[in-house]
């Protein structure tokens, strides 16, 4: 039975890989779709939310079965109650890949006010930091969740550079207003993919330490606020 049960275990790890490929895929596409504006490949990455959200269908069933089925308990229950948590946030980050996607279908038919260089960093910031959340949870390895959590001080940082740039520009010359927003709002879902990164690298450390950041700050709250 426990052989069989590992063995689930081991299909659940693949297919939260196949999820994160997906998700990686995507944010892969529509960063080059930007740099590149090429609308063609923007309507293309946007279909890969649709293969991500079927996976996140795939992969609640699975851990719903294995929740109903075999009845797992302590760290085996972490698990499974982490990866139900994950594909929330790997879902929304597919969601946000196909928003940037279709700002660069609208942007693709003008030139860029300015040249495309701190938004690209975001892109690979957060598309390391998705991987390695979920290498950490493939892993077990508590040391990458963690080093995953203080990476998102380097994408808030890449953020305000490219909100401070676009707010100069905008000063400069009003008629940058236009482009200059929808810049700064693709910056700030690649600012939101980070924090889904967080969010599962968070969960990872869950399902190893039986603690949750939220947990914490509850329990320091309550203990602050008695008498």
């Amino acid at each position: 039975m426990r052989t069989r049960f590992e063995n689930q275990l081991k299909d659940l790890s693949r297919e939260l890989i196949e999820m994160g490929s997906l998700v990686e895929s995507a944010i892969n596409g529509a960063v080059d779709a930007l740099i590149k504006q090429d609308a063609a490949m923007a309507r293309k990455t946007i279909e890969f939310d649709m293969s991500i959200d079927q996976k996140e269908q795939d992969i609640e069933s699975m851990c719903l079965k294995l929740l109903l089925q075999q009845q797992p308990v302590a760290r085996d229950l972490r698990l499974i109650s982490a990866a139900l948590k994950m594909i929330t946030d790997m879902e929304r980050i597919g969601d946000q890949a196909a928003d940037i996607s279709e700002i660069a279908i609208y942007l693709s038919g003008s030139p860029y006010i300015k040249k495309l260089e701190t938004i690209p960093q975001m892109a690979d910031e957060a598309i390391m930091m998705v991987s390695g959340s979920i290498n950490a949870y493939i892993k077990k390895d508590l040391q990458i969740a963690r080093r995953i959590i203080d990476s998102d001080d380097i994408v808030d940082r890449l953020f305000v550079t490219v909100k401070d740039d676009l707010i100069k520009m905008i000063h400069e010359d009003p008629e940058n207003g236009g482009q200059a927003m929808d810049l700064l709002m693709i910056a700030k879902y690649f600012e939101r993919i980070g924090d889904h990164a967080v969010n599962i690298a968070e969960w990872v450390e869950y399902s190893i330490t039986g603690v949750h950041k939220n947990e914490e700050i509850e329990k320091r709250n309550t203990l602050q606020s008695r008498p």
